[in-house]
């Protein structure tokens, strides 16, 4: 069970970001692919497969950024300055998340988060002077004071609570009616994935954890986080909700969890099978 946005098949060819004479050669390759990308969306073919285009559709002001390898071809992403990603996700790019071929969302997720943070991170953070690309797009460079900044991955802990064969799923406010998920929340500095777990339970639906056991991860580009699975045990099933956080949150049977995610009717709608919440629900349910 691979949970989604895994499974990339790119060489991600970390060797050349650093050999300007290969990173030539692979810019130059008649074979090379461009990711298709419309305001960040992908195109897809009716196999759920990216689309790509060739090294002449790029505009001048591109600049590419290498994804990886298929055996020896390169695959790159093309930036252009003033690209900025939406603020939310289209209703195309939703009806896209459930299509995409194995392993293809892997690169899509790649190639989105790294273009969202060159757009987010023009100028230098230790001086404000504008910087450049390089490492193969992978890093930033500052010309005035030589600092180097990297695309950065927001930690992300996503988690059920069980107690006495019933997990703890909760429902934020504006979800689809009747969709209930894990909880998550993001890990704070100073603070390990067992104690975020701990902390985002109780703040959120006032449950006290322990015995904390790691799942899965996933990595989510919008923009780019890495969701981490877990399951805890809980101290008792009393709830105290944090209404800014959560609209609900109920106890569900193992059972009913397994019947839900088997497509049966049920107390509530699950996770999208995309999303990693769905892989930790099918985790648990098959405990």
């Amino acid at each position: 069970m691979s949970p989604g946005f895994t499974g990339g098949r790119l060489d991600r060819a970390d060797r050349l970001r650093h050999d300007e004479t290969a990173l030539a050669a692979a810019t130059s390759d008649w074979r090379a692919r461009v990711l298709k990308l419309d305001n960040f969306e992908p195109e897809l073919t009716a196999e759920g497969l990216l689309g790509w285009g060739s090294l002449a559709d790029l505009a001048d002001d591109a600049e590419l950024i290498l994804l990886g390898l298929d055996g020896d071809r390169p695959h790159f992403a093309a930036y252009r300055p003033g690209m900025r990603a939406p603020a939310g996700r289209s209703m195309r790019l939703f009806g896209m998340l459930d299509r995409f071929a194995p392993g293809e969302a892997a690169t899509y997720a790649a190639a989105r988060s790294v273009l969202d943070w060159h757009s987010r991170h023009q100028f230098c953070a230790n001086c404000g002077t504008q910087t450049v690309m390089f490492r193969a797009g992978w890093a930033r460079k500052c010309g005035q004071c030589q600092a180097e900044h990297f695309p950065r991955v927001d930690p992300v802990v996503i988690m059920i609570a069980e107690y006495q064969g019933r997990a703890l799923l909760g429902r934020g406010p504006g979800w689809p009616t009747g969709r209930y998920s894990a909880l998550a929340g993001f890990l704070e500095p100073g603070e390990s994935m067992e104690e975020a777990v701990a902390r985002e339970i109780f703040e959120e639906a006032g449950v006290r954890v322990s015995n904390v056991r790691y799942i899965a991860s996933q990595p989510w580009p919008f923009p780019s986080s890495l969701m981490m699975a877990c399951v805890a045990e809980a101290q008792d099933d009393a709830l105290t909700i944090d209404t800014n956080e959560l609209e609900d949150a109920i106890w569900v049977e193992r059972d009913v969890v397994r019947a839900v995610l088997a497509g049966e009717p049920g107390p509530f709608l699950p996770p999208p099978p995309y999303a990693i919440a769905h892989t930790l629900l099918t985790a648990w349910a098959g405990a």
